[in-house]
């Protein structure tokens, strides 16, 4: 068994292509009371269709949402093809912090202000991860994943990846990151 974090499938091209490195979590309506929370430092990436439109996504990336569209998979599976590994989080009440984060993640800045805005009493929290590319797997998608939750348990052995990035880029963004945020 392995924890899978649950995000949208374009989102999740980008973390596979190297187009983000950084996710902004507030928490599915499930968790309205805790907020979003690491459940683990390392997970599956498993990709949801719902949400996701052209205004949430910066113009540049519009083509991952219509990729996404095309080959989104069979009724009733789901195709993992990638897991993270937390190398940092940090929770973010600062509009202006969040702002310089932009070059980290595929997000329109409208869609950020939208997110910010819901629940504003609860911070936002902003982990920077190192994504690694698995071979596909398809996987039955069983009741329990459906619902606005953020973490689901899927029955996928963990197996070596290849890192998205090299390990001399990614320090580089994680650096900086961290330069943002501390």
């Amino acid at each position: 068994m392995m924890k899978a974090l649950k995000e949208w499938a374009t989102v999740i091209t980008a973390l596979e292509n190297g187009d983000q490195t950084v996710l902004l979590r507030k928490g599915g309506i499930l968790e309205t009371a805790s907020g979003f929370q690491v459940e683990d430092k390392k997970f599956a990436l498993f990709p949801t269709y719902e949400h996701q439109d052209n205004s949430s996504l910066k113009s540049q990336f519009y083509r991952y949402l219509a990729d996404v569209r095309e080959q989104k998979p069979r009724d009733g599976f789901n195709r993992i093809a990638s897991y993270a590994e937390v190398l940092a989080e940090h929770d973010l009440s600062s509009m202006q912090t969040i702002e310089k984060l932009s070059d980290f993640h595929i997000w329109s800045e409208s869609y950020v202000v939208e997110r910010m805005n819901w629940m504003p009493q609860k911070p936002m929290t902003a982990i920077f991860l190192k994504v690694y590319k698995i071979s596909p797997v398809e996987i039955p998608v069983l009741p329990e994943y459906h619902g606005c939750k953020s973490w689901i348990e899927l029955n996928v052995k963990d197996e070596p990846g290849s890192a998205v990035l090299n390990e001399a880029d990614l320090q580089q963004r994680l650096s900086e990151f961290r330069s943002i945020v501390n």
